[in-house]
């Protein structure tokens, strides 16, 4: 994968970069120590590598703005990042940037139950705001299987989704609003806890922009109240293809479930011997969560069992206690740390129409087959976005060049049936080369203007999205 040249003249200056950014944040917010900045060498795409020149952790936003406006003057590139769990190299360094992490800024600001909303600092992890309104009968809704640990800058950044995204939508269907720093350090509110608003939908840019446009520091998000139960149940099917098929008569009979989430047997066995969920021996699992009242949950789980029933199931089985539930929803959220227990595997993220699903899932059995790699499958299906699990051997040269070229027909194959390069992931270093699959030169044209306009100089999150040629020469330009 390649990187831009490290620009010299930035590197000679590091020391000098250092003093101006001691000067506007306290001591211990400036890691220039080699054996620090290792720690933000990467995310959580581990096979790419590369220490920052420094390492920032501002804890506000006027710090923020401050060391955005130092490196804007000294010609700069910065990285956002929130936690470090991009799947797609979206928190890659070079080697002459400033790594901007906002895990000190970890604040509630403010809760309002009555509006429905909760502001926080954008360094709080996903998880964590559930938990400061949970206990009042609230949560809020997206739910990334990292949730523990990401933070909601990189939830915004990437548009994250989750398990229940079915149901209740993404990172953008939850932002109400943000605070951002531009790359010339100013502050700027975009939305806030009121309804939409007229003109230009600056929020929905901003979302999913993977830190190109500038820095989040505060988020505005939606909270709901507790639905007043949920049930899981789980189904197995002999094949990925019949369970996929189940998939798409399900969302075609108008069920909306809270969520409906795929796994296979590789996956199946790695969760299990894991996490203890008790989930089926069989080729291909669903575990679909309904949610209501009592009678509510038992009409929409007797229209999915009869559903299900038309293409012979080998288990159908109802959650029997909060306990189960629990436990089942643990094994799904573990499914990618029990994958890495016993593999190195790169985890893509595409998306497709949730009818291609058989379709898709047969092709991508054909290519491994092709590549000689084995793939596990764990996804949330019930909106098509498919999470494989291409394994491969770290070790062995070659391998990983194989990985990432059958990753690249795998997306290729989603852009073809009507899908797109990511759902929830991002771009990152992962797709950037892609991008000219699924958008034409007019469409990445506009996208550039919109990044021309908020980051004239090119300075924010180098080398991502974007095809390098293409940055190149905007950059040059």
């Amino acid at each position: 994968m390649d990187m831009p040249t490290p620009n010299a003249a930035i590197l000679a200056r590091k020391s000098l970069i250092a003093t101006r950014l001691r000067g506007v944040l306290p001591a211990d917010a400036v890691i220039i120590d080699p054996a620090e900045t290792r720690a933000y060498e990467c995310d959580a795409l581990s096979a790419y590598a590369c220490a920052p020149m420094v390492a920032v952790l501002p804890r506000t936003t006027e710090e923020v703005a401050a060391v955005l406006r130092i490196c804007h003057e000294e010609g700069v590139p910065v990285v956002p990042r929130g936690s470090g769990t991009s799947l797609a190299g979206g928190a890659l360094p070079t080697a002459d940037c400033v790594i901007l992490g906002v895990a000190r800024m970890n604040a509630v600001l403010e809760t309002d139950y009555d509006n429905r909303f909760i502001r926080v600092q954008s360094g709080r992890t996903n998880l964590s705001v559930t938990g400061a309104v949970e206990a009042d009968g609230w949560f809020y809704a997206p739910d990334p299987s990292s949730q523990l640990a990401c933070a909601i800058a990189g939830n915004v950044a990437m548009n994250s989704g989750g398990a229940h995204c079915l149901k209740y939508g993404v990172t953008t269907n939850n932002l109400l609003g943000v605070t951002l720093v531009q790359m010339d350090g100013t502050i700027v509110t975009v939305g806030g806890p009121w309804a939409e608003t007229a003109g230009i939908d600056l929020l929905g840019v901003i979302c999913g922009s993977e830190g190109q446009l500038g820095v989040v520091t505060e988020a505005t998000l939606r909270i709901l109240p507790k639905p007043e139960g949920a049930r899981p149940v789980l189904v197995g099917f002999d094949s990925n293809e019949v369970a996929g098929t189940c998939v798409s008569d399900i969302i075609k009979a108008g069920l909306l479930p809270v969520a409906i989430e795929f796994m296979d047997r590789p996956c199946i066995r790695a969760t299990e011997a894991f996490a203890k969920a008790g989930y089926p021996d069989c080729e291909a699992l669903l575990i679909i969560e309904v949610e209501g009242s009592d009678a509510e949950i038992a009409e929409q789980l007797a229209r999915i069992r009869d559903i299900a029933n038309r293409h012979n199931p080998v288990e159908f089985r109802e959650a029997a206690d909060e306990d189960q539930a629990k436990r089942i929803w643990l094994g799904r959220k573990s499914a990618f740390g029990a994958m890495g227990q016993i593999n190195d595997y790169m985890c893509l993220d595409g998306t497709i129409p949730v009818s291609s699903l058989p379709y898709v899932l047969r092709r991508i059995g054909e290519m491994s087959t092709q590549f000689g790699l084995d793939v596990g499958n764990v996804f949330h299906a019930g909106d098509g976005n498919l999470h494989p699990l291409i394994l491969f051997n770290a070790n062995k040269p070659g391998d990983l060049a194989l990985c990432e070229a059958f990753g690249a027909e795998i997306l290729k194959l989603c852009v073809e049936v009507g899908g797109c390069l990511t759902g929830e992931h991002g771009v990152g270093i992962e797709k950037r080369d892609l991008m000219k699959v699924q958008f034409s030169g007019v469409d990445l044209e506009a996208q550039l203007r919109v990044k021309d306009v908020f980051d004239p100089k090119w300075l924010l999150n180098p080398a991502k999205v974007f095809p390098l040629d293409v940055t190149e020469s905007r950059r040059a330009g």
